[in-house]
């Protein structure tokens, strides 16, 4: 989830729950603790272009470090505050923050280590977009109203308000996935395994992915509010493996192995991009609602490189049709057709 989401929730579950007795800066202990896991986007290494994908939502992470982080954020209050300061409170204040942090982000669908070290698995629910303003927004209001009145009730309203978005995405999360499967059925495709990714700012359009006979297809479908269901058709492309990479690929791959590690990152959804097949995508992510054209993937380079490759990361690239996200939302997108 994005850094001011973070910070909000972790701002308003800090005031509801020891804004009584920490006041305002309780809000802001939260806020500390919920902004401080993505320190691990410091890890970066120059002989090896994997190591931020790889240690990303990794250890800082994970509920076993939560109470170790926010001893870090309550000594920082600490230090701030002087004597006199409540340590054992602002840390549970910050330990709630931390976890509101990694809660939130297993929320998505890029993949969080919450249960590191006793299991490597990368935990994505699915039911929140990376950017949700309606989410924000909600969170937000809760918590300047608390802030503004010095009232707890205004910022259990927002965490309320917070809880209900995260559940009408669970809702429609289960929705989607049975859309795929009646999809997946019209085709004669038996799914082997699927994801239903929410779009951006909503959860009304999401991105689908299944693989059936070692292909991966790739749709969009919408499930409004009303019920009514619909697909927007789109493409499929062969899956690759270990075994499928070149004689090139496999020799770069000897001297500093990446393909496994990108297989965590992206669950195994990897896909060769129709526009340039030297580029390994992670099929989860588009810039092209269309066809396939990765935000993330990884080149080869070759053996005699070092590093033997490079991390491809094209989000910058990401350009939004506000227009045309808007005419999916409501039901009039293009090239969609619904689903009896």
């Amino acid at each position: 989830m994005d850094p001011f989401t973070h910070a909000v929730l972790g701002a308003a579950g800090g005031y509801a729950l020891f804004g009584k007795k920490l006041g305002r800066m309780a809000a802001t202990l939260g806020a500390l603790a919920a902004l401080a896991p993505d320190a691990d986007t410091l890890v970066r290494s120059s002989v090896d272009p994997l190591a931020y994908v790889q240690y990303h939502r990794h250890f800082t992470h994970s509920f076993a470090f939560a109470p170790i982080g926010a001893l870090f954020v309550a000594g920082l209050g600490r230090l701030v505050s002087g004597k006199g300061f409540p340590f054992c409170l602002a840390w549970c204040c910050a330990v709630w923050g931390w976890l509101s942090h990694e809660l939130l982000d297993a929320a998505t669908s890029y993949g969080t280590h919450l249960l590191w070290p006793f299991s490597s698995e990368r935990t994505g629910w699915d039911v929140i977009a990376i950017v949700d303003p309606f989410f924000t927004v909600s969170l937000l209001i809760g918590l300047l109203l608390a802030l503004w009145c010095q009232k707890q009730k205004w910022a259990f309203v927002a965490l309320g308000l917070g809880v209900l978005c995260l559940s009408a995405g669970v809702w429609q999360h289960d929705r989607i996935l049975k859309a795929q499967q009646q999809l997946a059925s019209e085709r004669g495709h038996t799914v082997v395994r699927g994801r239903a990714l929410p779009t951006i700012g909503n959860n009304v359009v999401w991105r689908s992915v299944y693989e059936h006979a070692g292909r991966i297809y790739c749709d969009r479908l919408r499930v409004g509010w009303g019920g009514e269901i619909s697909a927007k058709e789109g493409t499929s492309l062969e899956r690759v493996s270990l075994s499928d990479l070149s004689q090139m690929e496999s020799a770069a791959e000897t001297r500093l192995p990446a393909f496994e590690r990108f297989a965590h990152f992206s669950d195994g959804w990897i896909a060769r991009s129709p526009l340039d097949d030297s580029l390994l995508g992670d099929v989860r992510y588009s810039l092209s609602t269309e066809a396939f054209d990765p935000i993330w993937a990884i080149r080869y380079i070759g053996a005699d490189h070092q590093p033997p490759f490079e991390w491809v990361n094209r989000a910058k690239e990401r350009r939004l049709n506000l227009r045309k996200l808007w005419e999916e939302w409501m039901g009039r997108g293009p090239g969609y057709r619904p689903l009896n």
